[in-house]
């Protein structure tokens, strides 16, 4: 379920004749999956909440109205009145992902033989650890009880408050809004560009904010409020970056955006991201890092999927010396999620295919990494807006 639900975010990056008869199916992978049975549900409720939950609702929908990566949702009315969304874990949902983990471990010695520079140990040992935090819905409250405080009262982004929560069951606050998926399915393109600034801007401010990262991101876990704000669901995977974005990434980002080859290699090295027993060319590193920069080099940038699909191909080509750098990077444990997070939301911009200045969304947050060479770009109006 959760692959199929990362790959539906990747399809953008498919050529139209692949991706398109496995669009629809793939796109129900970010909202559907099959039910439990109502006894199991309850079974799970009674163990969880004990056997007096249903003096908790006054109502309570047998019938999930959405599928929750490790778990389903249903919609249910809280004793006080509000609408909440009861999320449930699949029984055995923990064991399994240990279990694929695990299997993924055992073919580690053969990644390796692919991937020289990628140390798969520490990889996959912070891979389990995040896991087992996905697995504690205790856990994913805390972080959603962050979020909420935070994003209290913010004219862009709502987050639902937390209700209760136990180790299998979270019941929050119900999001009514227009799901992420319809937006790229029939969405204006003025909807699309909303929803694609927004999502920018939920991800630039929220480890200066809250301490932390959304890791998650498929279009599943967003909605469309009716008064144009990102809802935000599904706290279960998130990167705790209690000293903010990290400055190293700050740093060589701004060396991406200056061109400058040799500072980003030393930085590479520095961090991590190539080994010390690795030599590659520093400007097809440079190269490498072009999808992700690209988007902050203009005011006005539109994504879309045959922009993916140009990307993919260039670092996904054997025949291109760009594409084997990418074998010979390492990515450090720490910075997994924010990897994921990258990668997600530009899979989701170009399914939107939405356009807005990202750059300046970048900038706002992060004015340090704009380059002295920039120009007409206003680092101080970035900053005050």
């Amino acid at each position: 379920m959760k692959f199929g639900q990362a790959l539906s975010v990747f399809e953008a990056a498919l050529p139209e004749d692949i991706a398109k008869p496995y669009r629809e199916t793939l796109t129900k992978l970010q909202e559907a999956a099959p039910p439990l049975p109502t006894r199991v549900v309850h079974s799970v409720l009674a163990k969880e909440l004990g056997e007096d939950r249903r003096d908790n609702f006054s109502e309570f929908n047998d019938k999930p109205a959405a599928s929750a990566s490790i778990g389903q949702v249903h919609k249910a009315k809280w004793k006080d009145g509000r609408d909440v969304a009861v999320k449930i874990q699949y029984p055995g949902a923990a064991e399994a992902l240990i279990s694929d983990l695990n299997q993924i471990q055992r073919f580690s010695k053969i990644f390796q033989l692919f991937m020289p520079g990628l140390e798969m140990g520490p990889l996959l040992e912070e891979l389990r650890a995040r896991i087992m935090e996905e697995v504690d819905y205790r856990y994913e409250a805390t972080a959603q009880e962050t979020y909420s405080k935070v994003y209290e009262g913010d004219p862009d982004i709502a987050i639902p408050k937390v209700v209760l929560a136990s180790d299998r069951v979270l019941v929050s606050e119900w999001l009514e809004g227009k799901p992420l998926a319809k937006v790229i399915a029939d969405g204006t393109q003025a909807e699309r560009n909303n929803a694609g600034i927004k999502l920018a801007r939920f991800h630039f401010t929220s480890p200066d904010r809250a301490g932390l990262l959304h890791a998650d991101p498929h279009p599943g876990n967003f909605r469309i409020m009716p008064d144009g704000r990102l809802g935000v669901l599904d706290f279960g995977a998130c990167n705790r970056l209690p000293n903010g974005f990290p400055e190293p990434m700050k740093r060589l980002l701004k060396n991406a955006l200056e061109d400058d080859a040799v500072a980003l290699y030393e930085g590479f090295k520095e961090d991590g991201f190539v080994l010390a027993d690795v030599d590659v060319d520093p400007n097809l590193v440079l190269e490498f890092l072009v999808p992700l920069v690209e988007p902050l080099r203009t005011p006005t940038f539109k994504y879309s999927r045959e922009w993916l699909r140009d990307q993919s191909a260039r670092v996904g080509d054997p025949r291109n010396p760009t594409a084997k750098i990418g074998f010979q990077l390492n990515l450090p444990p720490e910075y997994v999620l924010i990897h994921r997070v990258t990668l997600g939301t530009t899979g989701i911009f170009c399914q939107l295919r939405a356009e807005g200045n990202f750059r300046d969304e970048a900038l706002s947050w992060f004015p340090e990494i704009a380059p002295s060479t920039y120009s007409g770009v206003d680092k101080a109006a970035a900053v005050s807006k």
